[in-house]
């Protein structure tokens, strides 16, 4: 069954990999759920040159069109009538890409300020995969706790921290690494990168 991914962007470095993995999860015909914070939104702007309105959301905004298998549908990171928002909407796992210090913060603590760290409370709650993106570096003692707070709450962490190893010729190979890294945490099919050992 194809249940939808749901996707969260928060504020912290690293807009690239949301974009990546959206485009990728679509090729692969999973249908995402997305929600993105007004600091992601800013991200985005700062990092990538995109506009994104968050009140009147436009896919194309962010993705060029394409044929891809996939629906992306978008919810406001203050609906919290989302179906994302309820444990009894079934899904195939969510990630927070980037993943923000507040947010994992949040995360950590079973706070629920907005949408998407609902949702993520609702995928520990229901002992879903929950996928933690962040890109912070060095990290604070506070860092440290809320990551061994959240794993120990069921999330996996997965710091942006692309390989070397997989023969990198331009940056589009370090974050195709964290993508199939990702995809790998949420049992989808991927040839993004060569896996250790393979020729």
């Amino acid at each position: 069954m194809n249940r939808p991914i749901c996707i969260g962007v928060t504020g912290a470095s690293g807009a690239v990999y949301a974009v990546r993995l959206l485009e990728v999860l679509r090729a692969s015909g999973r249908d995402v759920q997305l929600s993105i914070s007004p600091a992601g939104r800013d991200v985005i702007r700062q990092e990538l040159g995109l506009e994104v309105d968050l009140d009147n959301f436009r896919l194309d905004s962010l993705l060029p069109t394409s044929d891809a298998r996939g629906k992306v549908e978008y919810f406001h990171w203050q609906d919290f009538m989302a179906p994302m928002a309820s444990g009894s909407f079934l899904t195939g796992g969510m990630v927070i890409c980037p993943c923000s210090g507040s947010t994992l913060s949040a995360v950590a603590a079973g706070a629920s300020g907005n949408l998407i760290q609902r949702a993520a409370e609702v995928h520990l709650k229901e002992r879903r995969k929950l996928v933690l993106v962040p890109r912070e570096t060095p990290l604070s003692l506070a860092h440290i706790d809320n990551m061994r707070r959240a794993t120990e709450a069921g999330a996996v962490v997965l710091p942006a921290s692309p390989g070397w190893y997989h023969g990198v010729r331009d940056v589009s190979d370090l974050v195709n690494f964290i993508v199939a890294r990702i995809c790998d945490q949420l049992g989808i099919e991927q040839t993004l990168t060569k896996r250790w050992g393979e020729k």
